[in-house]
């Protein structure tokens, strides 16, 4: 019986142990993701929302110990290879000169961008993004400065999305990076932001 279902049974799981290192790290991303914007939007004056989570942990192999001795095999086989495979998927790099530079130039720009916050002319959407969300409380003469602040804050987001893949040798990675930032930036904004969900402008 084993014969028919053990052995390809097997074989899926230790398939699965070697790709397991292709998979997005999401919990370490979301920690990177958090000291970034952090970070950023220290310069608001305001103290950060949310304290960041504890790393999800990882998969559980408890079902494998089973007393058949290809059981026993594949057990000792996962305790070699997912610690391996893991780490390499464990943790986000964004200690890399470009990145450092994206973080100043965002981090200096906030000190700009915080008066309109506060104002709710621009604000936080589903993109990971800021946008102009009104122009009523922002002056004829500033206006045009401020849409340059905004394309000029996304071309560094976009841009910082885009270094964190490539740093970490994972460049189909971005998408996913986008989604966190998107998360961690509207759960981290400074009470009275705005942010923008399913559509809809909410305030903080």
């Amino acid at each position: 019986m084993f014969k028919k279902t053990g052995w390809p049974l097997l074989s899926l799981l230790l398939s699965a142990c070697v790709t397991i290192n292709i998979y997005f790290p999401a919990a370490a991303a979301e920690q990177a993701a958090r000291v970034i914007v952090r970070d950023v939007l220290k310069n608001s004056g305001q103290a950060p929302q949310q304290a960041p989570k504890a790393p999800e942990k990882g998969p559980d192999h408890s079902y494998l110990d089973r007393p058949h001795p290809a059981w026993l095999l594949a057990g000792r086989l996962l305790e070699r290879l997912v610690p391996v495979a893991e780490a390499a998927g464990a943790d986000i790099d964004i200690d890399t000169p470009a990145i450092a530079r994206l973080r100043k130039s965002m981090q200096q720009r906030q000190r700009q961008l915080a008066p309109w916050y506060r104002a709710g002319a621009v604000g936080f959407n589903e993109s990971g993004l800021v946008q102009i969300r009104s122009l009523k409380q922002v002056p004829l003469s500033q206006r045009n400065r401020l849409k340059k602040l905004v394309a000029d804050e996304n071309r560094d987001r976009n841009a910082l999305y885009r270094e964190i893949a490539r740093a970490n040798g994972h460049p189909e990675w971005e998408g996913e990076i986008r989604k966190t930032f998107a998360r961690i930036w509207i759960e981290e904004v400074p009470k009275g932001y705005w942010y923008r969900k399913e559509g809809a402008w909410k305030r903080k």
